[in-house]
């Protein structure tokens, strides 16, 4: 019987069933791409489930578990405890979960391993709600987006993940997107080469669960930059460092429109939509010019 081996380019096996369209994948890639092999992976249970194993039917190959959905954060820290025990302090222990194990079961944990400080690097891929096992809206669901738990749209805001974190004075944390690798690429390269617990907040649409042709993931994710609806930023002992300033401030018509989540909504949750990133990202400023 003929039997052959793809060998994969890279970390990460070359056919993984992602939705059409996802970016989890390309997340994977160049976060491994720059971390190397000497890397031990955490994932809980949700749409990178599929990268996680620990047999020939693995996507990656670091070694890896598959935690639970809320201790993802705590299973990274005791990996880290032994290997600190054992010497070991090059290794890169990583968390990769999403909004949902991360902002509202996870965050407990996550929580508990900024206070000490634990020695990890936590990744946080955003895509708004919980998108594996059925389009529940999450904590990250933003303002007015429509899910199968908020039909009509949600009603409140987003948990402010990454200001949660800078309240625990990790010594690095930063926000990136799909849509812009080598900031990204940037933000994993400099999170490598610091000790201590760091966190990075990656958006990345859902064609499924936002309501998108699948092609259009990269454009949607720089609308979302474009428009302040979501901003590049680094946390780094103590100061914020605001990427360049979103070319279409608050101007988030366009952006919502391209999105069957939020079909439907008048011209007053628009608006209101478009306050709440002018004011969040006036805060956002103010906490840079502090230095």
């Amino acid at each position: 019987m003929l039997t052959y081996t793809i060998q994969p380019k890279g970390l990460v096996s070359p056919g993984i069933n992602t939705c059409q369209g996802c970016m989890i994948d390309v997340i994977f890639r160049n976060v491994l791409d720059i971390l190397g092999e000497d890397t031990a992976l955490v994932i809980p249970p949700g749409c990178a489930a599929q990268f996680s194993g620990c047999g020939p039917e693995s996507a990656i190959t670091v070694p890896g578990i598959q935690g639970n959905l809320e201790n993802s954060a705590a299973i990274a820290a005791g990996i880290a405890a032994g290997f600190r025990f054992q010497g070991n302090d090059h290794t890169q222990v990583v968390a990769i979960a999403g909004d949902g194990g991360t902002v509202d079961i996870g965050l407990q944990s996550l929580s508990g391993a900024m206070e000490r400080n634990d020695n990890i690097l936590y990744i946080c891929y955003d895509n708004q709600a919980y998108m594996n096992t059925g389009i529940q809206g999450s904590s990250s669901t933003p303002y007015a987006a429509s899910t199968t738990t908020t039909p009509a749209g949600k009603p409140v805001g987003s948990k402010d993940l990454i200001r949660i974190v800078m309240a625990h004075n990790v010594p690095y944390a930063a926000t990136a997107s799909v849509s812009h690798l080598p900031d990204l690429r940037k933000k994993v390269k400099k999170a490598k080469e610091i000790k201590g617990c760091r966190v990075l907040h990656i958006l990345s649409p859902c064609p499924t669960g936002w309501g998108y042709p699948s092609a259009k993931t990269v454009e949607i994710a720089r609308k979302a930059v474009d428009s302040g609806a979501w901003v590049l930023l680094e946390y780094e002992n103590g100061k914020v460092t605001l990427g360049r300033k979103p070319a279409a401030l608050g101007d988030v018509a366009e952006y919502m429109s391209m999105q069957k989540r939020f079909a439907g909504i008048g011209e007053d949750a628009v608006a209101t939509a478009a306050k709440n990133v002018t004011d969040r990202y006036a805060y956002l400023e103010k906490l840079a010019q502090i230095g």
